[in-house]
């Protein structure tokens, strides 16, 4: 049990002396949970929910209630306090806002989107808004789920576009499975977007294929 542990090496005092950056991840989740169970610590029980996940702390941005109440000691309660706690760290990553800055190489943007959808499941569709001296002005999700002719349209992506009075567009989306190459559907809506911001004056400046730890640039790659 927590109180068995000497004074310094309990969560919240170890917290308040030494900063929440000294804590693992055990230990965070179990100040969280606040108590443990018959069995174990708040501490065993953070250990526990990491361990028996398909992928460990990654797993936790998708977790159901669910799954976490199918682990012995973790019930509703608990299991809601988890939850809540991981969406309120989704909404403060989430309302950051972009830098609004000259885009002078994808970098400067990468990190940021790579923050907001580093927790999504499903594939995002952005449009980053920029003025004639390629300052962000804006952004705005277009389309959610996999990408397709379809769902991405020139229609929706230049009608925002046109009304923002936008003189260039800056195309993201993420791939949740990890890995950045373009598939043949994102360079044909590339394509597609890149003729028609020809057709109405409207520059596609890059597309950007972000995920966790890596990009694709359709510009570094000489494919726009």
């Amino acid at each position: 049990m927590i109180k068995a542990l000497a004074p310094q090496e309990r969560p919240r005092e170890k917290l308040l002396a030494h900063g929440v950056a000294s804590l693992s991840h055990a230990e965070l989740l179990a100040i969280i949970l606040r108590s443990g169970s018959h069995d174990e610590s708040a501490i065993g029980l953070g250990q526990k929910v990491i361990q028996q996940l398909d992928h460990g702390l990654n797993s936790l941005s998708s977790v159901t209630v669910e799954e976490l109440i199918s682990l012995k000691g973790i019930g509703a309660a608990k299991a809601c306090q988890i939850l809540a706690a991981i969406e309120l760290g989704k909404r403060v990553s989430q309302s950051e806002k972009p830098i609004l800055g000259r885009i002078h190489s994808p970098s400067s943007v990468v990190s940021f989107f790579q923050k907001k959808l580093k927790h999504e499941n499903k594939e995002m569709f952005i449009v980053v808004y920029l003025n004639t001296k390629h300052v962000i002005t804006s952004y705005d999700v277009i389309s959610i789920g996999s990408l397709n002719a379809s769902i991405v349209h020139p229609r929706e992506v230049f009608n925002k576009a046109i009304k923002k009075s936008a003189a260039g567009i800056l195309l993201i989306h993420n791939h949740p499975s990890g890995y950045p190459d373009p598939s043949l559907e994102d360079k044909k809506i590339t394509q597609r977007l890149k003729e028609a911001g020809e057709l109405i004056g409207i520059q596609v400046v890059d597309h950007l294929i972000v995920c966790d730890q890596e990009y694709y640039s359709f510009k570094e790659m000489d494919q726009l």
